[in-house]
């Protein structure tokens, strides 16, 4: 009988899996957080929790009348959605620009193909 040899891939996919994931705690409003997350993407999580503490804390100066955690909470929500939008929006190429981005392909192209003949 051939015994056979232990190597790291000869692990199970959901033991390896679980060893590329960590625990975490984040905390927002004074209330903590739990989530298991792939071990390489921590740094990403803890600037999220540092940019809606900010965020937070520059709305709560406001100091709306009425307003609670939640109404702070939304505006945090939405202002984050604004600017992932805006974001998205600056990285299109609008349909202007890849017109002119085709027609100076088309004038390159005759160019080089008149200085090759």
């Amino acid at each position: 009988m051939e015994k056979r040899r232990e190597t790291a891939s000869a692990k199970p996919a959901n033991e390896r899996q679980a060893a590329d994931k960590q625990a975490i705690t984040l905390k927002v409003l004074g209330r903590n957080y739990r989530f298991t997350i792939d071990r390489d993407r921590e740094e990403v999580y803890r600037l999220a929790e540092r940019e809606t503490s900010k965020s937070l804390a520059d709305i709560m100066t406001t100091r709306m009348v009425d307003w609670d955690e939640a109404d702070y909470l939304a505006m945090a929500v939405l202002t984050f959605a604004i600017d992932n939008i805006d974001l998205r929006r600056s990285r299109e190429v609008g349909g202007e620009e890849l017109q002119r981005l085709a027609a100076l392909d088309e004038e390159l192209g005759t160019y080089l193909d008149t200085r090759i003949e």
